[in-house]
């Protein structure tokens, strides 16, 4: 039998003995405060790991979202978030990808298509896809003219009349925030620097789509390696894709973010390629450059089982989940000192009751000691190693997985390429793990116990 036949294990079949919970799962400590944090102190805490670890000692920009059901709170949440980190004294852009007014009204800020300043730290800007289709195609037709690789065909195309097609939202989104993160920035050169923020919150259109975005990397690496069979082995590819990456390299380098292709043979392209997509998919498990927050409905028992699939589903996709919140109830204490205990070990934090019926005063509301629980986990999560999604043991030939959000009955594993890696599939998303060569053998047999999936390998 080849080495590439594919062995299918459904998870159903495994034995559910209970097994014990990893070290990782002790219980954490109740998020408390004594004092207010002084913007400077909070300041220097946010960013003191990230300064430390940032290439040409300077502080890398991070990426936070907020994921939950709809209606759970993640605007509220994000724009509660954006306010923290400008009171901070962090340059904070809260980006929108949605025609959803609330943000404009908790902000008290008219939000535009290009960063608004809404305080001397924090900027706003909506996304809009229907606009963002312009500029991409406008540099491709500026990269024909130069070429003439097709006769002035893309002359003839106005983009003012063009819709959105589904899909279109998330690369565009995609495209935007690697603008405003740079995530490759050490790999593809930026000519013309924009401005720098220190924080970037995006609050997407929703968590599914949000979900893939954060996936996107990783999966495409795979689709890159059968694209590359195809540009290399038939002889349509060898024909057609020098010409095509010509192109996309004219116009990237008309837009000031030059892949400097030229003079790189075929083979060096693709490996070009394959490193900015490795760069980009190891970013989301970087805690100092990237942040994801669960937001649920404590009173809704859908809300918690979303909540507790979304984590699930950003595990699957490659990412890591920094803390929950929840919000507050109208007239509470802001729920001081509570935890939310079907998300431990996850530090979790109320997020207060904020109305949009009048004018906000977001330094009041902020500096109140209902916000403090809320304000200590942005703070100590900003660059704390999340719980570790998969944990090799060697020495008792196991693989622990972290699988929360998902019944025994809908995980299937799969092994491929000489049993070196292992391929998990959970709902609607798909990982592969690639197994330490003490590990690398045929799956034995698997235990669900505590959100865990425990594989004993032969």
């Amino acid at each position: 039998m080849s080495s590439f036949t594919m062995q299918i294990l459904t998870i159903s079949s495994f034995s559910t003995q209970k097994y014990p919970s990893s070290d990782f799962f002790t219980q954490l400590v109740p998020i408390k405060s004594t004092a207010k944090p002084s913007r400077r102190k909070t300041r220097m805490e946010i960013l003191a790991m990230a300064s430390a670890n940032s290439d040409n000692n300077e502080n890398p920009t991070k990426l936070i979202t907020f994921l939950g059901k709809g209606g759970s709170g993640k605007t509220t949440s994000a724009i509660f978030a954006a306010q923290h980190y400008a009171m901070a004294g962090l340059k904070t852009c809260l980006v929108i990808h949605s025609q959803d007014p609330t943000a404009e009204y908790l902000l008290n800020c008219k939000i535009g298509t290009t960063p608004v300043t809404c305080n001397d730290y924090l900027s706003a800007v909506r996304l809009e896809t229907t606009k963002m289709l312009l500029e991409p195609l406008n540099k491709l037709k500026q990269a024909d003219a130069r070429l003439n690789m097709t006769q002035g065909v893309l002359e003839g195309v106005f983009g003012e009349e063009l819709g959105v097609l589904p899909g279109m939202d998330s690369i565009f989104s995609s495209l935007a925030l690697e603008r405003l993160v740079g995530f490759f920035v050490n790999v593809v050169q930026q000519n013309s620097k924009k401005e720098k923020f220190d924080i970037i919150i995006y609050d997407g259109m929703s968590t599914e789509e949000t979900i893939r975005m954060i996936g996107a990397t990783s999966k495409a690496r795979l689709y890159l390696r059968y694209l590359r069979n195809v540009a290399e082995k038939t002889d349509l590819g060898r024909l057609a894709s020098p010409s095509l990456l010509r192109l996309v390299d004219e116009a990237m380098t008309l837009s000031g973010r030059s892949l400097n292709l030229n003079g790189k043979t075929s083979s060096e392209i693709w490996d070009f390629l394959e490193q900015v997509l490795e760069r980009g998919s190891t970013i989301f498990a970087e805690p100092k450059k990237f942040g994801c927050y669960l937001v649920v409905d404590r009173n809704s028992p859908a809300s918690l089982a979303c909540a507790l699939r979304y984590w699930g589903c950003i595990i699957q996709a490659g990412a890591q989940v920094s803390g929950a919140f929840a919000l507050a109830s109208p007239n509470s204490s802001g729920e001081l000192g509570a935890t939310i205990n079907d998300f431990s070990p996850l530090p979790s934090a109320f997020v207060p009751h904020i109305s949009t019926a009048a004018q906000l005063d977001w330094n009041n509301v902020l500096q109140h000691t209902r916000s403090e629980s809320a304000r200590n986990l942005l703070t100590i999560t900003a660059n704390k190693t999340s719980i570790p999604p998969v944990i090799f043991d060697p020495a008792n030939k196991t693989v622990t997985l972290l699988m929360p959000g998902f019944d025994k009955s809908e995980i299937k594993l799969y092994q491929f390429r000489g049993g070196s890696e292992l391929l998990v599939e959970a709902g609607d998303q798909r990982r592969v793990i690639r197994l330490p060569s003490q590990l690398q053998g045929k799956v034995g047999g698997a235990k669900f116990a505590d959100r865990n999936l425990i594989i004993t390998m032969r």
